[in-house]
């Protein structure tokens, strides 16, 4: 199949569909605006009905054709995909588009970028070599196995704060498991993931599609009869709504719903590396990552110590434009930044202490920013240690002991990741066992595996990404049972006369 990338363009709407870009059906579009500058970058269409069925209808007939496909020349097509992410001229491009549409610092966007390849691998190869199960027999003459099979369709709703990334993570498992995969991306991100779409001309057209577009489009996506999984990344709100949607109409979905993950600081932590980690922990991305460390739970004997580091490494990090020498880029929205002034400004009017930053930057342009933020003289009772801040907060609450970080850090309506710094080994292990989240880091916070699943507790989501289970949720299972010696067995219709309850057949009381 011959690359289209020479079709894109952020000037006009268009979507991705039958391998290169096309334009929409629907007449509606919205401005792409750079969060730093606030100018605009592009248009993308905001994709109805028409765009739905089209794509649909494109994508059943492909992967009527992709499901026949043996899994070894699937993994070849996957592996020449992990080949274009790691070897693409245009990489440089889509990361630019990242930094311009969200904000994402140049060197986060293309690292974001260069860790998409290895997911294809893995589950080129994962399918590859677990096709179902043969179980051990209940009758003998019996041939009793497992086949995995896929669902047909599957809809991949993405955030805007890892748009690659995340849709490399859920797509690579659903072609793996022998599906079609319509993308609807973030409104924030549309022009870098369509622009991404051209790293998948090794598939079979239609095989794939993108449509941007709003709340609305994902829904038709999630109604069509021709869809058939869902995978969604997103709010609690949302994935409530992708949930209820999915369940009305009884399709598997995956939901990742965000968290408000606990860090614990314990006294027998290695405070420079702990320090270290936190800044990355907290303020990567602006704090805009799902499993950011955003309420601090800091033993009493090493509190004052921990925060004094925490700080100092923290007003080394520079703020501005993405695609200037800056860490700390804009918020996503001017909604987002409101969000973290709300928070910090009642736990300040509560009783909350700010170490080091706290306001809007001086001097860094119209965008979205603000600054690194640490907070102390925090209690759990304050908003901004139950709701998910999505910003540049950490919120220290000083505590007594391990104990009581632990319970703190589980009193939460969520549960997606939960980090520990500590050099004790009774700690980590106790630690492992009592935090109520998916995923818990030990010394090194934010760490993925594909060959582990991603997955949250609580109100973070349902479902896993990566390892065996992201397979998993893109495939059904199928029992089948054979004799291969026919024969016939004497609890089939009629029974004996005997076998009734003999009141039936002696008159017996």
């Amino acid at each position: 199949m011959t690359t289209q990338a020479c079709n894109f363009t952020p000037l006009r709407p268009q979507v991705y569909l039958q391998g290169e870009y096309a334009a929409p059906f629907s007449a509606r579009h919205k401005e792409a605006v750079n969060p730093a500058t606030l100018a605009v970058v592009g248009h993308y269409p905001v994709c109805d009905e028409a765009d739905v069925r089209r794509a649909v209808d494109a994508a059943n007939l492909a992967q009527r054709q992709w499901r026949a496909t043996d899994t070894q020349s699937r993994a070849a097509v996957l592996h020449r995909i992990a080949d274009t992410l790691e070897h693409s001229p245009a990489r440089g491009e889509v990361a630019q588009l990242i930094c311009r549409e969200m904000g994402k610092p140049y060197p986060d966007a293309m690292g974001e970028l260069a860790i998409c390849a290895s997911v294809f691998r893995y589950y080129a190869e994962m399918a590859r070599n677990d096709g179902g199960k043969v179980a051990g027999t209940n009758l003998a003459g019996s041939f009793q196995h497992m086949r995995y099979e896929p669902y047909g369709v599957s809809v991949h709703i993405l955030p805007f704060n890892y748009p690659i990334l995340l849709l490399c993570w859920t797509v690579a498992a659903s072609l793996a498991a022998g599906n079609a995969c319509i993308v609807k991306p973030a409104e924030s991100t549309s022009l870098c993931t369509l622009r991404f779409m051209d790293s998948f001309a090794a598939l079979p057209a239609g095989l794939m599609a993108c449509l941007p577009g709003d709340a609305a489009t994902a829904q038709a996506l999630i109604q069509s009869p021709g869809t058939h999984a869902v995978a969604f990344t997103g709010s609690v709100a949302a994935a409530q709504a992708v949930g209820a949607a999915c369940a009305q109409r009884m399709k598997p979905c995956v939901l990742e719903a965000g968290g408000s993950d606990p860090m614990i600081i314990s006294r027998h932590a290695p405070l420079d590396v702990a320090a270290a980690g936190c800044v990355n922990s907290a303020f990567l991305l602006s704090g805009q990552v799902c499993t950011s460390s955003e309420r601090f739970f800091v033993e009493d004997a090493v509190h004052d110590a921990f925060v004094a580091e925490f700080a100092h490494r923290t007003r080394q990090l520079r703020v501005g434009d993405g695609m200037g020498m800056a860490e700390i880029g804009p918020l996503v929205s001017k909604a987002a930044r409101d969000k973290v002034a709300r928070l910090v400004g009642q736990a300040v009017e509560q009783g909350a202490t700010v170490v080091c930053g706290g306001r809007i930057p001086p001097g860094c342009g119209p965008g979205w920013f603000y600054e690194p933020t640490i907070l102390t003289g925090v209690t759990p009772d304050m908003a901004i240690m139950r709701e998910e801040c999505f910003g540049p907060v950490a919120a220290i609450c000083r505590v007594a002991d391990f104990d009581e970080a632990l319970r703190l850090a589980n009193d939460s309506q969520f549960g997606l990741g939960a980090s520990v710094f500590t050099t004790n080994l009774a700690e980590a292990m106790e630690a492992a066992d009592r935090l109520e989240s998916g995923m818990v880091w030990i010394n090194n916070p934010l760490i993925d595996n594909d060959a582990l699943p991603f997955s949250g507790a609580k109100m973070s989501g349902l479902g896993c990404e990566l390892g065996s289970q992201g397979l998993d949720a893109f495939r059904r299972t199928k029992m089948v049972i054979l004799d291969h010696q026919p024969r016939i067995h004497d609890w089939w219709l009629p029974r004996p006369d005997e076998a009734f309850y003999p009141s039936q057949t002696t008159g017996a009381v």
